[in-house]
């Protein structure tokens, strides 16, 4: 398989979110992962980082923050421009999902977690 180069939006050290269950399936399924989130802390042992830093080398990027927290992000997903947003349920958003579209990336509304137990990550 690949190395998707993913970006962990909304990523958390605590280990009953599914943020921290996807970031260690994504490496244990042999992917790199950027963690970004609010929370300071460690994921799969790599450091959770503040939305700055636009990475321009990211294939998807999946979401773990919800609608009502996401419009401040929107410059930050969107200068990344990655391949592909993966909303996890309850991070859907059609006006992101939209202007992503409009910008040539792909979206899918699904889970991380989900696309990687059957093989279609």
């Amino acid at each position: 398989m690949a190395d998707k180069k993913t970006l962990i939006l909304g990523a958390t050290p605590n280990e009953g979110r599914y943020a921290n269950l996807a970031a260690n399936r994504l490496v244990r399924s042999g992917h790199t992962i950027v963690n970004v989130g609010i929370k300071e802390g460690v994921v799969a042992g790599v450091p959770i980082e503040k939305p700055d830093t636009i990475h321009d080398d990211i294939d998807t990027i999946t979401l773990y923050v919800g609608p009502a927290h996401q419009e401040d992000l929107y410059d930050y997903i969107l200068n990344t421009h990655p391949k592909r947003i993966i909303f996890n349920p309850g991070t859907e958003n059609a006006e992101l999902r939209q202007m992503a579209n409009d910008k040539g990336i792909a979206t899918e509304y699904a889970c991380t977690l989900v696309l990687l137990s059957v093989g279609q990550y």
